[in-house]
């Protein structure tokens, strides 16, 4: 009977504000105040709990437990992966959590990155280094809403995007995820993407979902040699040996703009700042993030972030939500070296009942958990709505991913073989001229990526023949000129590290087959960071920097054959040689081409 009371009064509760986009902040927080007087120590744990749906035993464990918040994390997808499948999950997810003892909903999220790239037909726009060459607002905003609606027609309601880190190191393997080395470039294109998402207030539109700017704070200025707390000699989660002034007036701004944009969301990085991991730095977000910068949404953990503190798993409960995490992405990895979910719970209560973690540390992390629930609308209307479902995938947004290409090009060098004549017939070669999975990079179907064509797009070959003739399509015609597109294979984070930024083997003698032919020759560059590249430079006729461009080549024949003119300006500095990197606009590198540099066609 007692249980009965609680679930009509919860009811009566959120029927109140069906359909109710936004209320005023007081009425949402005497909402909140009433769902935590009704809930219990351990209900509490379990809204600061996030799993993710490959690694849970049964699905009733959503509601036994009380679990507040499910991910799938890259790869982690449904046995079905279309979006039709993507939804069904999603809501059979949904409707164990709405039978738990208070029916509270869940907050889901993915790595929705470039596009809701998890998802076989999704439209996968240029990952963020393109788009911060581009460094066009209402670009970058158009993106995200783009990628919010596919991502919201899954049901989805939690993107972990954008990523508003400032890549110092080349040699990183996250580098392409962020805007620029410029913290101008960044807090726009960061603004821009988290209004793309929330819209212009969270809320209040169907496909609007919860931000999260992310990695909090200096994920991009780790030092080489430190990375992985001093597990490898790499870089990726290692030490950013910078001073409070320096993070103030660099690495807080984007942030600052966030925030002020109402950003739901805000994760914390794997690094540490001068030795101590993010993740146990209670100054940074009790102090700095929450009191002086004004955040009132959650900070959710990285990927078993807190398992990297030092200490046993209990210490790094205690230490991180203390610390002021308010979620932690658990996510119960047992295979993969993480902690079981239910060993996090079981440690957890153990704590608040030992007094190490107090129950108003957690009525504040739950409220603002509750909080972004109740704002986002996930309270009122939990459930996928399918009406998205015409819009994944659309003309619209692959026209939209077509003119983020365009824009993001960046062209080096140009002897006047640019732009192309669609009279002429071309040989076509290279690693990347006829690969989907190498022109979208890493986080693409899979957490790493993958060569193939993993997904439905137009490749960069696909995209030259809309205008002219090829040796795919006629290898006895004399080629008039050739295009070689070459570049790095996908990789994600600290597998991205690398100390060798050249091409390989195999692209280097793709370049010298065409150099054989004795006609002019364009080399088009996929990547995610400027690479070593002087003497292909040298040798070439045009270089053309495409980035990640993602499922739509046809946006680099676009610019190759001078349907549209180039707008692409390099958003970092580029080296002369591996031993100038780090090579940042604001130290003593004498770069290659300078941060702003990028050739257009005269008119």
């Amino acid at each position: 009977m007692k249980n009965t009371v609680f679930l009509l009064a919860l009811f009566t509760l959120f029927t109140a504000c069906t359909q109710v986009k936004k209320e005023p902040t007081n009425e949402i927080e005497a909402k909140i105040d009433s769902i935590i007087s009704l809930m219990t120590i351990q209900e509490k744990i379990g809204q600061m709990t996030q799993v993710d749906q490959q690694f849970l035993d049964t699905i009733t464990d959503i509601s036994d437990y009380a679990i507040g918040s499910l991910l799938s994390g890259g790869g982690s997808n449904p046995d079905t992966n279309h979006f039709e499948g993507w939804a069904d999950m999603y809501d059979k997810y949904q409707e164990i959590a709405l039978k738990s003892r208070l029916g509270i909903p869940l907050i889901y999220g993915v790595d929705a990155v470039h596009g809701h790239n998890n998802v076989i037909g999704a439209t996968i726009f240029p990952h963020n280094v393109g788009l911060g060459c581009a460094n066009d607002y209402e670009l970058c905003r158009k993106v995200s809403q783009a990628t919010a609606v596919e991502v919201a027609a899954t049901g989805i309601n939690w993107n972990f995007s954008p990523c508003i880190a400032i890549p110092q190191n080349e040699k990183w393997g996250r580098h392409y995820e962020g805007y620029s080395e410029h913290v101008d470039i960044v807090s726009q294109m960061g603004e821009a993407s988290i209004i793309g998402y929330q819209t212009s207030e969270l809320g209040s539109a169907n496909h609007s979902i919860v931000a999260c700017a992310k990695h909090f704070i200096g994920d991009g200025a780790t030092i080489w040699g430190t990375g992985m707390g001093n597990k490898s000699n790499k870089i990726d989660r290692g030490n950013a040996p910078i001073s409070d002034s320096l993070i103030r007036a660099k690495y807080l701004p984007p942030y600052q703009k966030a925030i002020d944009a109402g950003v739901g969301t805000v994760m914390a990085s794997f690094n540490s700042i001068n030795e101590l991991k993010c993740h146990a730095n209670g100054y940074l977000f009790n102090d700095l993030l929450k009191r002086e910068m004004g955040f009132d949404g959650f900070v959710i953990s990285d990927w078993q972030g807190i398992d990297e503190i030092p200490g046993d798993y209990k210490y790094d409960i205690v230490t991180s939500v203390n610390a002021g995490l308010d979620m932690i992405m658990v996510p119960g990895n047992v295979n993969g070296g993480g902690e079981h979910y239910k060993t996090f719970l079981k440690l957890f209560k153990e704590s608040v009942d030992e007094g190490l973690i107090l129950e108003e540390r957690l009525d504040d992390a739950v409220r603002r958990i509750l909080r972004i629930k109740f704002r986002s609308g996930i309270m009122d209307n939990p459930m996928t709505d399918r009406t998205l479902l015409k819009k994944a995938g659309s003309d619209e947004h692959i026209a939209i991913a077509r003119e983020a290409v365009q824009k993001s090009l960046v062209l080096l060098k140009n002897d006047g073989v640019l732009p192309l004549s669609s009279s002429k017939h071309y040989y076509v070669t290279g690693s990347g001229a006829d690969d989907i999975g190498k022109q979208c990079g890493g986080w693409t179907i899979k957490w790493q990526g993958e060569l193939g064509n993993i997904t439905p797009g137009t490749s960069i070959l696909d995209g030259i023949e809309e205008y002219a003739t090829t040796n795919r399509n006629n290898e006895n015609k004399k080629f008039d000129a050739a295009i070689v597109v070459v570049g790095e294979d996908p990789y994600t984070e600290m597998k991205g590290d690398s100390d060798q930024l050249y091409l390989s083997t195999k692209d280097k003698e793709s370049i010298d087959e065409v150099k054989k032919m004795n006609i002019p020759y364009v080399v088009v560059l996929i990547t995610g960071r400027p690479l070593i590249v002087n003497e292909e430079i040298d040798s070439s006729n045009a270089f053309l920097v495409a980035w990640l461009p993602g499922t739509e080549g046809g946006g680099v024949a676009d610019i190759l054959f001078g349907e549209k003119n180039l707008q692409g300006r390099l958003s970092f500095s580029w080296p002369k040689k591996i031993e100038d990197i780090p090579c940042n606009y604001d130290n003593n590198c004498e770069p290659l081409y300078p941060l702003g540099f990028g050739l257009t066609y005269s008119k």
